[in-house]
């Protein structure tokens, strides 16, 4: 039997890690339903948290009805999964909240879809359930020594211990598949691979309680050559919600990639064909240089998650750095394009009527006034990247689109920010 086109998509891109009954999965007829789980721990998904909606937007391409569910429950006892120790516990409100931000982000993500994803809430069919009823109809048909055995416990066990709130994080998401199966008719789980020991203790509660016939797979974990973990910049995580995480920082994560990085990102994170990743390697390839596998790569990406204007503006903002026009760019996404650009500090009344020697002058740029005239002279000097003519020109005849910071520059890529202060 040929197996479906979604199924042939996920193989060559790499994003089947383990496959609980590989002729059941293939032989899902179109129409099936399968659910992702993300426990609202965080007011904003995570850049990692992009594969399972990349694999979910396959699926649903390919046919099949996505449902994603949001873990009030699991997430207000903590997954022990990649966890060295307890989770810090939330509060209610705070759950609550994180879901509605959350399930925006998602329903952007499926927008060209025909077919809109299901939101549940695995809240909704835990919080009545009496304890009693859960150890007897849950924890019942699965044995602490199955549980133990799972490699997230036996880490656990291995280390800091696990308290008995964590522990039951397994049978909670076993509960779900189970419901979903039962109520809703969810016959697939999906997962990263890290949740391969909760998905398949789902899947031997629905046979242990005879509730039907279900199936699910995990994908790879996604790190880098180095083996650092995908969505992680020097400073933290890199978060899907641009108050979080810029659409400009995101586009500069992404250029930053190695070359053979660049690439299988491709597969994972994008919708372009292979063929046309195929292209794209051959021709980055051929040049290098140009780093285009990187440059497709940071442009798909932040139109996927954050839409076409916003791409747009990263790429203008991105172009200020090599010269560009200052234009349309407001005075915060400056700063944070110049994050890390050497700086200093003047007095408005000090430098606003001074000739624009004196402005580079003690500058990183220029030591002495002598330096910063040869630099003026020799064509090098730029103020708000606008060439500077006269070295005795005062500064506030030049264009100033920033009421508290001016941008210097040395050549084509040397920077000094000057802040404004009264």
């Amino acid at each position: 039997m040929d197996k479906p086109k979604w199924f042939q998509e996920l193989t060559g891109r790499g994003l089947f890690q383990d496959i609980s009954d590989e002729e059941r999965l293939a032989s899902l007829p179109s129409g099936s339903r399968f659910y992702v789980g993300f426990d609202p721990t965080a007011p904003s998904l995570q850049l990692g948290n992009l594969v399972p909606l990349v694999v979910a937007i396959h699926l649903a391409r390919g046919g099949l009805q996505p449902v994603i569910l949001f873990g009030g429950a699991t997430g207000s006892i903590g997954d022990p999964s990649g966890k060295d120790k307890e989770r810090t516990l939330l509060e209610a409100e705070t759950i609550t909240a994180n879901i509605e931000r959350q399930r925006k982000q998602v329903e952007k993500l499926f927008r060209d879809l025909s077919v809109a994803p299901e939101f549940v809430n695995n809240l909704d069919w835990t919080q009545s359930v009496p304890v009693l009823d859960f150890l007897r109809d849950t924890g019942k048909h699965l044995t602490v020594n199955y549980m133990i055995a799972k490699e997230v416990v036996k880490t656990r066990l291995e280390g800091h211990g696990i308290s008995f709130t964590e522990f039951s994080y397994m049978l909670l998401q076993a509960m779900d598949f189970d419901h979903l199966l039962r109520t809703s008719d969810v016959v697939l789980q999906i997962g990263g691979s890290d949740q391969w020991g909760n998905i398949t203790a789902g899947l031997e509660l629905i046979r242990k309680k005879g509730s039907g016939e279900a199936v699910a797979f995990s994908f790879p974990l996604v790190t880098d050559s180095a083996g650092k973990k995908f969505g992680k910049s020097e400073d933290g995580a890199l978060w899907l919600d641009k108050a979080l995480t810029s659409p400009y920082k995101l586009h500069q994560y992404f250029l930053n990639v190695d070359d053979v990085d660049a690439i299988r990102y491709l597969k994972i994170f994008t919708f372009l064909t292979l063929e046309e990743i195929q292209e794209v390697e051959k021709a980055h390839l051929a040049a290098p240089e140009k780093r285009l596998a990187q440059n497709t790569l940071a442009d798909q990406l932040v139109e996927l998650i954050h839409g076409k204007d916003e791409l747009d503006a990263a790429k203008k903002s991105r172009e200020v750095l090599f010269g560009g026009s200052l234009e349309g760019i407001s005075e915060d996404r400056l700063l944070e394009i110049f994050e890390g650009v050497p700086s200093s500090e003047r007095r408005r009344a000090d430098i606003i009527e001074q000739p624009v020697i004196e402005t580079f002058t003690g500058s990183s740029l220029a030591q002495s006034r002598g330096e910063a005239k040869r630099l003026i002279s020799g064509g090098g000097g730029y103020v708000n990247n606008v060439r500077v003519e006269d070295s005795q020109a005062l500064l506030n005849s030049l264009p100033l689109p920033f009421p508290n910071v001016v941008v210097l520059r040395s050549g084509k890529k040397k920077y000094h920010l000057i802040r404004i202060v009264e």
